[in-house]
């Protein structure tokens, strides 16, 4: 079991430790409720070092990635990060990741934790280009500081301009006193926020700076477990649960990340399916009446026929009821379709809704 740099901090704080994709990892301090509601109203943050991180250099960094990225990486300019995957040969996600231009011919990829050595080997086996690759993962520390007062909270560790900062931009700069450090206005939580990169030997002075700094604020330290509820009250995929090596992009609702005016792997086949259009879709489903819905629970229709399954379900804090996202025939995937999620032998009803769920 590998250890960030801030893991001895989470026990230190009381934290519930898990294993996470191999890591040591806070699933929670005070309480999932508690810490989903500092986000949502105010700041806190969530140490997700975890996470892996590619650096990508040379003359053909933009043609690699163009060959093995579903989006359209050649829109970036400098300053610019960019949501996309990794599609495999045979339909599905290899992995999502976010692609960030640094300059012209230099460029970070950010993959899931539990992928790093299977996406770094996809990469690397499509590498005939030349392109000098760096997996610098295990020297990176990330935190990922999120909620509506984290710009204000954080203004005064860096000359950045976290408030002016666009959706899905970078700037790297000082922060905290430290320099070269990458700071992004990205997340998972769907509160706003940044996504913060330095190396792992400043981790601790960055995280009592943080904490520090957002002291007035009500800063908060956050699990792992609010970062799920967070990201499914948004509507977000979950590699691993919601997509996988089986899921279409386009069947996952990330048509809007699969760009065929480029050619890239398995595009042709892709480009089929979406003329043919696709049998079956991610969607977002409310339950109707009481039971919470849980990862892998079968999905039926009306007459008590499977018809797909939930890949992720909670019970929303921020909204009191119970929310799902499930794979479903494409003729139950409107909004309002009747749906049932069978709990314990039990068909319990659902609806089927547009997402996100929370609405800010």
């Amino acid at each position: 079991m590998k250890n960030t740099a801030l893991t001895h901090i989470h026990e230190s704080l009381g934290a519930k430790m898990v294993p996470f994709a191999g890591y040591n990892m806070p699933v929670q301090y005070e309480g999932v409720n508690v810490e989903h509601e500092t986000v949502r109203n105010g700041v806190g943050v969530f140490d997700v070092s975890h996470m892996g991180e590619f650096f990508l250099k040379g003359e053909n960094a933009l043609a690699l990635i163009q060959k093995v990225t579903s989006n359209d990486a050649s829109k970036l300019v400098d300053g610019k990060a960019q949501y996309s995957c990794l599609p495999n040969n045979e339909g599905g996600i290899v992995d999502d990741l976010i692609v960030y231009k640094v300059a012209d011919n230099h460029y970070m990829l950010v993959v899931n934790a539990s992928n790093i050595e299977k996406d770094w080997n996809w990469i690397a086996e499509h590498n005939d280009l030349g392109v000098d690759m760096q997996n610098l993962s295990d020297e990176y520390s990330l935190l990922a500081i999120q909620g509506p007062k984290a710009a204000e909270a954080m203004q005064s560790l860096t000359s950045i301009d976290l408030s002016n900062m666009g959706y899905y931009t970078f700037q790297i700069g000082d922060f905290a006193g430290k320099s070269d450090v990458i700071v992004s206005a990205t997340g998972y939580t769907g509160s706003g926020g940044f996504e913060v990169y330095f190396k792992n030997e400043d981790a601790e002075y960055i995280w009592n700076k943080v904490f520090e700094a957002g002291a007035a604020f009500g800063i908060k330290p956050i699990g792992l477990a609010a970062r799920d509820t967070l990201r499914l009250e948004m509507g977000f995929c979950l590699y691993g649960n919601d997509i996988n090596d089986t899921t279409s992009p386009l069947e996952a609702g990330l048509g809007w990340i699969t760009k065929f005016d480029k050619e890239f792997t398995n595009s042709e086949n892709l480009k089929k399916q979406k003329e043919a259009g696709v049998a079956r879709k991610l969607v977002g489903f409310e339950m109707v009446e009481r039971g919470i819905p849980r990862h892998d629970y079968e999905i039926a229709d009306a007459n008590g026929n499977i018809v797909g399954v939930v890949t992720s379900g909670t019970q929303s804090p921020s909204m009191g009821i119970a929310i799902g996202m499930g794979y479903v025939p494409t003729a139950l995937a409107t909004p309002d379709s009747e749906i049932y999620i069978r709990i314990r032998n039990k068909d319990i009803k659902a609806k089927v809704v547009k997402m996100p769920f929370y609405k800010k």
